[in-house]
């Protein structure tokens, strides 16, 4: 099983299964982020990209990777800010007319907000951290449908925090899980239009996101020792945050590292409805339960 995924990325990478695709990539910081990542292996798999960038300071940060990508389309998205967004999906109408991918990888609350204790949390900071890192993907899928006229796929990342409680995860643990029921939601809604909506947990990765946080969350392997995995592995191949093979539909393809052994089609608590109607249109990939809760922070 372990040299599974390997296998399946190489052959996917040769076919260029994504030849022509058209895929938005938000969230890339640095070369460390999960967005990144995947980025790498949409390129490698053939897609076209569009990528983004928070602001004026990060855009030195992520312009070097746009361009090392091929990126037909850069520009800056702070979900925050009025009309931002919208002004990504304008530019991808007029300059490609289609979209089949749209990842979203965005996480935020407030520092004393994620650090403190979730009942102590302040109203801003709860409707700060729900906006950035749950409505925006809502409000992602509302701009991206038009666009996916033929079906098309919609990535959120994740964590174990949204299911179970982690020590440290704080106000994010009930941010992801609403994260997670807007994916059943918004796949149940946009399933008679092929288009497939999945929330994905890479694990706990060395990313700039997760730095305040990695240590707590460790803590909660079953060894209490295990370490971050980069997202890039040692050659800079092995994808360990590539939501990108076979086995999400629509198209995408994912090549999964050797943790997650497991994609679940359709969440437990949707099964009665998901099933019956849109098999296979939301779903969330998840590490094997026996290594314990490893799953990607914010």
């Amino acid at each position: 099983m372990k040299d599974r995924p390997n296998e399946l990325s190489k052959a996917a990478i040769q076919s260029k299964i994504l030849h022509g695709k058209k895929v938005l990539v938000v969230g890339i910081a640095n070369e460390h982020s999960i967005a990144y990542g995947c980025a790498r292996v949409f390129r490698e798999l053939g897609a076209d990209l569009a990528v983004t960038y928070l602001n004026e300071k990060a855009k030195p940060f992520v312009e070097p990777l746009a361009e090392e990508l091929g990126a037909a389309i850069f520009a800056p998205c702070d979900v925050a800010q009025s009309g931002q967004l919208e002004g990504v999906f304008e530019q991808i109408r007029t300059t490609w007319g289609s979209l089949d991918i749209a990842l979203h990888s965005i996480a935020f609350a407030p520092k004393e907000d994620l650090q403190g204790r979730l009942v102590d949390s302040s109203d801003e900071g709860f409707k700060v951290a729900m906006d950035i890192s749950c409505h925006s993907f809502i409000r992602m899928a509302r701009l991206a449908e038009p666009l996916m006229k033929e079906g098309g796929t919609l990535l959120a990342m994740s964590y174990h925090g949204a299911d179970k409680v982690v020590p440290n995860y704080n106000l994010m643990g009930p941010v992801k899980a609403a994260l997670e029921s807007a994916v059943r939601y918004l796949a149940y809604e946009l399933g008679h239009k092929h288009i497939r909506v999945h929330a994905v947990s890479p694990g706990p990765l060395k990313t700039q996101a997760a730095s305040g946080l990695i240590k707590g969350l460790l803590a909660c392997s079953p060894d209490g020792g295990e370490q971050a995995r980069p997202v890039l592995g040692p050659e800079g191949t092995d994808f360990n945050a590539a939501p990108v093979a076979q086995g999400l539909g629509g198209g995408v393809v994912a090549c999964l590292h050797d943790r997650f052994q497991s994609i679940k089609p359709g969440f437990e608590r949707a099964r009665y409805a998901m099933d019956r109607q849109f098999p296979l249109q939301a779903s969330s990939v998840r590490e094997d339960q026996s290594r314990g809760p490893n799953r990607e922070p914010p």
